[in-house]
């Protein structure tokens, strides 16, 4: 299964403020060092008393996120220790405290194409679009709820975003859609709440699709907006993809919330989470989800991206 753009939400660091900043650099060489995974480092810091998340983690080694206060530079003391680095060997490479709040910081957003394989055809695609509303809209949450039918195949996602106008006029969100497996045919896009369906671009051999959803009005400045949809797949028979579900976000989103219900007399055999920061393939963090009785799973991510964030399953003896 493909994934949606453009989850985009609060303000980053500045691009530059990240550029040679040896922190990071040194915090992963470290991790590669020690042959830890972020994970382990975190049940070690915990057996010390100490909560760091492993999102956290990963933030520190992207440089999207540094250590400032009191309580995460204590934890950094007891991580060079468990790490195996001199002590106050990855502290005094933190510098100064960053400017806090939204007047010292500017939104740095990754092309919409950039997180794709086939950047070159989408960016086709896009460019038959109108895009300006796209900076313009802060991703105050996302939730996606995927069903997966009895044969296996995708059934439909029904997409919820709760939405924020940083300037006047912005009237629309990007939509991308990729079947994942060539030959699968197009979903539908349905619009449900506080939208409808506008211009569509497709391109058969790579598989993509770009649609336009029109909000019923042009937004203000500081105005919300709840929007839903569904994207539909004919059948029965479901077309099936991949076997995952996608989602790339070229700005971090606060709060993203995947559910997965699957056909109850047909579980899969495991289902796991993968987060990959766009910055960095190399801290992908990996988590298993439980898949209930009742053929539910979800997963809860904060503070997410640029990256990608994806959901694979599978059932023994398949591919």
């Amino acid at each position: 299964m493909g994934g949606w753009p453009v989850g985009e939400t609060t303000a980053i660091d500045e691009a530059e403020g990240l550029a040679g900043d040896a922190f990071p650099v040194a915090l992963r060489a470290a991790i590669r060092a020690s042959g830890l995974s972020l994970d382990r480092i975190q049940y070690r810091l915990r057996a010390r008393g100490l909560t760091i998340s492993v999102t956290a983690l990963s933030y520190w080694q992207s440089g999207r996120r540094r250590p400032e206060r009191p309580e995460s530079l204590s934890a950094l003391k007891h991580l060079e220790e468990v790490l195996g680095v001199e002590s106050g060997s990855l502290t005094a490479l933190l510098g100064p405290p960053r400017p806090r709040g939204r007047a010292q910081r500017t939104p740095s957003a990754m092309p919409i194409e950039a997180l794709w394989n086939n950047r070159q055809e989408l960016a086709s695609l896009l460019s038959r679009m109108d895009l300006n509303s796209d900076a313009s809209l802060t991703r105050i949450s996302q939730h996606d709820r995927v069903e997966i039918a009895p044969d296996r195949g995708e059934r439909s996602v029904r997409v919820r975003q709760v939405l924020r106008a940083e300037h006047d006029g912005a009237d629309r969100w990007i939509s991308v859609y990729d079947v994942a497996k060539p030959g699968n045919p197009f979903p539908r896009i349905v619009p449900l709440q506080s939208c409808q369906l506008g211009r569509v671009a497709k391109d058969p051999e790579a598989g993509l699709i770009v649609n336009e959803l029109l909000f019923d009005r042009p937004l203000s400045r500081g105005e919300t907006i709840i929007m839903e949809y569904e994207i539909a797949t004919a059948g029965p028979p479901y077309a099936r993809g991949d076997d995952t579900f996608c989602r790339k976000f070229r700005l971090p989103v606060r709060d993203y919330v995947v559910e997965l219900r699957f056909d109850p007399s047909d579980l899969p055999g495991f289902c796991h989470q993968i987060a990959t920061p766009a910055d960095d393939a190399e801290a992908s963090t990996r988590r298993e989800l439980v898949v209930d009785s009742a053929g539910r799973t979800h997963a809860v991510i904060l503070g997410f991206g640029p990256g990608t964030f994806t959901v694979e399953w599978g059932w023994p003896g398949t591919g």
